[in-house]
């Protein structure tokens, strides 16, 4: 990842409550039927019943596929696009959706994709391989698009570059994005897709099929040179999305309610709902109640579903494992409910960043001394995660879960499993610290968050003996990014979840070079440079970046490089890895929904759910 023109833009999470959710960005006006929803008295938009699915989401911020970028918006895009490759309800072998086939050339470089014929969008014209090329062209050309980095530096397909000026809250900015019609991409015919890249990627196909590829009909939107557009960029996002999908736009008003209606004609399993309906909300409270004890919603997830402050671990009763490792069994009874439970281990990790010219290296040792991530995850979020002591996930860790498990507790150097106060002192009392010469700082945690202040107390309490003291300060998610990327911020949490399933998407934030706050955007809050660890984490990832291939030998120095920055952040201590967290689905009885896998409940489709009569 070279171009990081789009910090905010990437899929930073919030952790309200102990599990992964949407990142509450703010929400875009939306087309309702009318300016109550449709006069049930509730002002949510539901006109569905019968044989819709209803759910909950947070605020959404657009349905234009090349700028979203969080999971609230990505959840209802799923529905409503499709892209050549796509994760079979949420797992992270890649499958083929609007592509039949493909063909690699023996340099790895060119792809030739074949689409599948008569596929309709939701305008009823077909799709070609000609709305791919423009598609893709608006994810790297448009100044809309907020992931150009996908298309130009991660896949790297082959182009030529420019600059965009753009304004936004913190001033002027300069944008790198491709120039028109430079993409090597060609449609060979209706059916043929021609992408050639700059060096083999080892994970092209896995990027095809984030949401960001998909595809739209040709001209609709004319944001990008040659075309005037048969509707302007903000209608598009949000009044009139037309895709491929199995679901059809209905409507979005923001911050109230969505809808999706089934599409007929959809390529693939046409849905078996008639549409799903999303109430929209941040508030975990009235989420709870309006889903839980209302019961207006037929399945949910996690702390948006029932919040960390309801939750009982005590509920969980009846499981299994299956063979990917998730955990099917029961959760309840709440109002005599009793609600199926599906616990699964999806990828992503939330940390304490720190920016290490305003925070001393004894100082974070210490505090890495003093955090107990076992504790943490029991007790302040009740089980609903997994410890966390490499930035890379234990499903995407080199070798796997084992290996991962293996290495943190024969290498972490920081009192695996326990909390060493004792070693935090003597950390401190040998740089100089003591009773009257306290070290103070501030961590600034998201406002909605109800559990980083919970974190944040416990460590707080264990860092007094160590001449350490930790003021914290919530704030809004937006402002604590903003800070961040002025380099305002001392310490700050943070989480981060997959863009594609390989440890580069996660470590790329620990690049030395892309963590300086005084460069526009930069990737990280850190400013981690001038250590032998950061020259270790600078080669490792030139290493990564210099073996980019699918062939062994290159996945070999790929590996072998990904450890040694995960041992160099170990070293200076500029992320402190605290858990990884735990995807739940809770649904009534009346709901038949299947399984989702490590990419997470937001990239799955509603197309195979069935409803049976509620009750």
């Amino acid at each position: 990842m070279t171009d990081t023109d789009n910090l905010t833009r990437r899929r930073f999470l919030q952790a309200t409550g102990g599990a992964a959710s949407a990142v509450a960005l703010a929400g875009c006006t939306g087309g309702g039927d009318d300016d109550n929803g449709n006069g049930d008295g509730n002002g949510d938009g539901n006109n569905s019943g019968g044989n819709k699915l209803q759910l909950i989401n947070s605020t959404m911020t657009t349905l234009d596929p090349v700028k979203a970028a969080d999971t609230a918006s990505g959840t209802v895009i799923q529905q409503v696009f499709d892209s050549l490759m796509n994760y079979p309800n949420s797992e992270i072998a890649v499958e083929k959706q609007l592509a039949k086939g493909h063909e690699v050339s023996d340099d790895q470089k060119t792809y030739t994709f074949h689409l599948k014929e008569g596929v309709k969008f939701h305008n009823d014209k077909e799709v070609t391989a000609k709305d791919i090329v423009y598609s893709w062209r608006r994810l790297a050309e448009s100044k809309n698009s907020r992931r150009q980095y996908f298309i130009l530096s991660s896949i790297g397909v082959k182009h030529e570059t420019t600059t965009k000026t753009y304004k936004d809250d913190e001033g002027e900015h300069e944008l790198t994005v491709a120039k028109a019609n430079s993409l090597a991409l060609k449609a060979k015919d209706d059916y043929t897709l021609e992408m050639t890249l700059e060096k083999p990627f080892h994970a092209t196909l896995e990027m095809l099929a984030y949401t960001s590829f998909a595809a739209i009909p040709e001209g609709i939107v004319g944001d990008i040179d040659g075309y005037d557009g048969e509707m302007k960029q903000s209608k598009f996002a949000t009044k009139n999305p037309i895709g491929a999908g199995p679901f059809k736009f209905d409507h979005w008003k923001s911050d109230v309610s969505a809808e999706v209606t089934k599409f007929e004609d959809y390529h693939g399993d046409v849905p078996k709902v008639d549409g799903v309906h999303w109430k929209i909300s941040s508030n975990s409270e009235e989420m709870y109640t309006y889903g839980v004890m209302n019961q207006n919603a037929d399945m949910g997830y996690g702390s948006n579903f029932i919040p960390t402050s309801k939750y009982d671990p005590g509920k969980v009763s009846d499981t299994s494992t299956d063979d990917l490792g998730r955990t099917v069994g029961k959760y309840g009874p709440i109002q005599g409910n009793t609600f199926d439970y599906l616990g699964v281990s999806t990828i992503n990790t939330y940390y304490m960043g720190f920016n290490t010219e305003a925070v001393p290296k004894p100082v974070r040792q210490a505090i890495a001394y003093a955090a107990n991530q076992e504790t943490i995850v029991e007790e302040v979020f009740k089980g609903r995660g997994a410890p966390a002591y490499h930035l890379t996930p234990p499903m995407i860790y080199p070798g796997g879960a084992k290996k991962y498990e293996s290495h943190a507790k024969n290498k972490y150097p920081y009192s695996y499993d326990e909390s060493d106060r004792d070693k935090a002192k003597q950390i401190m009392e040998d740089a100089g610290y003591n009773e009257n010469n306290k070290f103070k700082f501030t961590f600034t945690v998201y406002k909605s968050s109800s559990t980083w202040p919970k974190l944040g107390k416990r460590l707080r309490a264990q860092l007094q003996a160590a001449h350490i003291e930790m003021e914290i300060q919530r704030t809004p998610f937006s402002t604590l990014l903003q800070q961040g990327r002025q380099g305002k911020l001392e310490a700050y949490s943070l989480g981060w979840v997959m863009d594609w399933p390989k440890p580069d998407n996660f470590l790329g934030l620990l690049y030395p070079p892309l963590t300086d706050t005084s460069k526009d955007s930069p990737q990280s809050y850190t400013n981690w440079s001038g250590t032998p660890a950061a020259k270790k984490a600078t080669n490792a990832w030139d290493t990564i970046q210099n073996n980019t291939g699918p062939t062994d030998k290159e996945q070999t120095a790929r590996e072998e490089a990904y450890i040694k920055m995960e041992e160099a952040n170990w070293e200076d201590v500029t992320f402190l890895n605290m858990y990884h967290g735990l995807s739940e689905r809770f649904s009534y009885e009346w709901v038949d929904a299947p399984k989702y896998g490590g990419a997470d409940y937001s990239r799955q489709m509603y197309n195979k759910v069935k409803l049976s009569e509620r009750k």
